[in-house]
């Protein structure tokens, strides 16, 4: 018995695994192979996945992979991922099958053609149908297995007919994904405001919910025109610097609490976080703006202002939950 096991256990460290982004949607898994080295160019493969055969591209190529094997333990990619907020499972989803050839590639573009046709069939049934969903994208599984739709819709929708006919017109298995506005973005999104490409298009995996005290709190304007992304939605970049302004308010005393500087004693009446900077008012009614390393506090402010911070935050804690909610919606 513990030959049998040791023999398990070194055939499970001979197994080498190469990271791969697939799929429309851009995910992130490792793939079983036994190539002896990795191409330090772009490449593109050919995978299996529990959906069928599929192309993707080779992550982190130039300096991931050792005699083909991907340098880092299981444990340091899942804590690389959970702290960068990926959504990624360091599971394996399937096996590498082949280096992707330039008939491989023409297919793809071949597929890519007649998906158009698809979601324009799968449109003119629901339309017939006269189900309340909006076909938003098609994705044809390199292998022909099956043909996967995602769409949008307020509620639950029975499209157990609708699948029954589109299968008859492709005769391949049908796959119904429902998806929220930031898919839909992540989906079909193109240049935003910033003149970059969408983030959750280009680099995000995990579409964590944004809200309006994030806006607030980085005085970015509260047009929602200008601060709302192509989903509709409050725009992912405002979440970026959250944590850091948040440090940094934490250093700065609040409002009506007493200090010392300098010039001699007074109240904080404003304060500026980036410049870390505080406004004080003196006895005798000047203002002046000091460096937060400059001051001394004395006393915070009354236990009547405590309560009416603390039930600010209180509030500000509903309005993160009400936010979230939605994007769980």
């Amino acid at each position: 018995m513990s030959n049998s096991s040791e023999t398990k256990q070194k055939q499970l460290k001979n197994v080498k695994y190469m990271l791969v982004r697939y799929g429309r949607m851009n995910s992130l898994a490792f793939f079983e192979h036994h190539e002896t080295e990795i191409p330090k160019l772009c490449s593109r493969v050919v995978i299996k996945t529990e959906r069928g055969l599929e192309l993707g591209y080779i992550v982190g190529q130039l300096n991931s992979y050792r005699g083909g094997q991907f340098k880092l333990k299981e444990s340091q990619i899942k804590e690389y991922f959970d702290n960068s907020g990926i959504d990624f499972c360091p599971s394996y989803a399937g096996k590498f099958v082949r280096y992707a050839t330039a008939d491989d590639i023409s297919e793809e573009r071949h597929l890519r053609k007649i998906v158009q046709e698809e979601i324009d069939c799968c449109r003119r049934i629901v339309k017939e149908m006269n189900l309340p969903m909006k076909i938003v994208d098609a994705e044809h599984v390199f292998g022909g297995e099956r043909i996967i739709f995602y769409f949008m819709s307020d509620g639950r929708v029975d499209f157990r007919d609708l699948v029954k006919r589109i299968a008859q017109e492709y005769q391949t298995r049908i796959e119904m994904r429902q998806i929220g506005s930031r898919d839909e973005a992540k989906l079909l999104g193109d240049v935003e405001s910033c003149g970059q490409q969408c983030c959750c298009q280009r680099f995000l995996k995990l579409l964590k919910p944004v809200n309006m005290r994030m806006a607030k709190m980085q005085k970015a304007t509260l047009d929602p025109a200008k601060i709302s992304g192509y989903c509709g939605r409050l725009k992912c970049c405002l979440r970026y610097e959250d944590e850091t302004y948040n440090e940094l308010k934490r250093r700065l005393p609040k409002k009506n609490t007493k200090v010392k500087t300098a010039q001699g004693q007074g109240k904080v009446v404003d304060s500026q976080i980036l410049t870390q900077l505080v406004v004080v008012e003196y006895e005798n009614g000047d203002k002046e703006a000091v460096d937060v390393e400059e001051i001394e506090i004395i006393s915070t402010s009354s236990p009547r202002r405590n309560k009416q911070e603390d039930d600010s935050k209180n509030n500000k804690k509903n309005d993160e939950q009400n936010d979230k909610n939605g994007e769980n919606q």
